[in-house]
């Protein structure tokens, strides 16, 4: 076989999809939970994306960033203007977001002229799989075969701030972790702990890198994760997956003082920021930046959660014992392996992810309406009775 074994894909091929649906090539349709694992934020094939890709395709597709792209000052501006952001640096990818993070933190303390290099992690958590990202993670599965990695990354119990206290010294610099764990188990960070690591890294002059990656651009009903506690004042966010809405795109939004040190030659990408992906990113941007938009999120995760719980976890004890998560990121936690109740509702025409902590995760398209959810509970209601 001509391609890399490093995925174990399902034996299911996807010809097309529309909506919440996708459809395999014998024509069989599956409710999806995984929107491509929280990238295909408006759904698949939505009209307003492949208007604006297929009027973009016909004008230009690449444009180096040594000239001017129009559009990617108005995704900019759009972010800015809705965020604590300062600027935005456009990439490919999460992990190309976090690497580009980990670089600004390096260079604000080598520019403010401070021998500071560490970043304070959590445990359990996922920045993705370049060498910095796995080495941040700390994961054993991440690093097997890679290290040594790379050095000045600590990692701490999540949700844990006496932790964090604990582990700052002379030469930290920031503090990285994800508002949401998303790879590690669907577990939000709590509101108390954020509010401790933010006086945390004011009382120790550090920085505060949130890693967005799959909880940002309206996924948990604000357009940054960090919004529900208001006192939190991020320096850096890594965002990328559902700001493409399926288009490859990834961006890093800095504050004023960590933008300053950031300057020509810093850093850079060929493709980020590319004509394609920001007429995709804009048109995405309209949507999950709308107020209407995101309250429909709050509600239909809040009741799809509600729903698990009454229908879900009072009929079946044996087999999961909980609901976690915000907004549309939803982790059904498992009693059994979470793989076979994954593939029992694969046969009921309803695909999930896993995640960490024996967890089913569910990041259904922001567009689920609540006869989706009915039919999702069916389904699980369904697979979990034939086991």
């Amino acid at each position: 076989m001509s391609i890399l074994k490093v995925y174990n894909p399902l034996n299911i091929e996807i010809d097309h999809g529309d909506g919440v649906y996708l459809y395999c090539k014998k024509g069989t349709r599956y409710l999806d939970f995984t929107s491509g694992i929280g990238v295909t934020s408006l759904g698949h094939s939505h009209p307003s994306l492949i208007s604006a890709l297929k009027s973009q395709a016909e004008k230009i597709w690449h444009c180096s960033n040594l000239f001017r792209i129009e559009n990617q000052q108005i995704v900019a501006d759009k972010i800015t203007q809705n965020s604590f952001a300062e600027s935005v640096f456009f990439c490919n990818s999460g992990t190309e977001a976090v690497e580009a993070g980990i670089k600004v933190i390096r260079k604000y303390f080598n520019a403010v002229n401070e021998k500071r290099f560490k970043i304070i992690c959590a445990k359990n958590s996922f920045h993705g799989r370049t060498y910095a990202a796995i080495s941040a993670s700390g994961k054993s599965k991440l690093t097997e075969g890679f290290e040594p990695v790379l050095n000045g990354f600590k990692q701490v119990a999540f949700n844990d701030s006496k932790a964090v206290s604990r582990s700052v010294d002379k030469e930290t610099a920031a503090i990285m972790i994800e508002t949401v764990q998303g790879e590690g188990g669907i577990t939000p960070a709590k509101k108390d702990y954020l509010r401790d690591i933010q006086k945390i890294a004011n009382d120790n002059n550090l920085l505060l890198f949130f890693d967005e990656v799959q909880c940002g651009v309206g996924r948990t009903g604000k357009f940054l994760a960090t919004e529900w506690v208001k006192e939190l004042k991020p320096n850096i966010v890594a965002v990328a997956k559902g700001i493409g809405g399926g288009f490859p795109i990834g961006a890093l939004l800095l504050d004023k003082k960590t933008s300053k040190s950031m300057d020509l030659g810093s850093h850079g990408s060929t493709f980020g920021g590319n004509p394609l992906a920001m007429a995709v990113a804009q048109e995405v941007l309209n949507f999950v930046l709308n107020e209407e938009f995101l309250d429909h999120v709050r509600e239909i995760g809040f009741n799809l959660r509600k729903l698990l719980r009454e229908n879900i976890l009072t009929k079946f004890p044996k087999l999961v014992s909980g609901v976690r998560g915000i907004g549309l990121m939803v982790g059904l936690e498992a009693i059994e392996n979470n793989e076979i109740l994954i593939k029992s509702l694969i046969k009921e025409k309803l695909l999930t992810v896993k995640a960490g902590q024996n967890v089913i995760r569910m990041l259904p398209p922001l567009i689920l309406e609540m006869k989706h959810v009915e039919e999702a509970i069916e389904k699980i209601d369904k697979a979990f009775s034939n086991l």
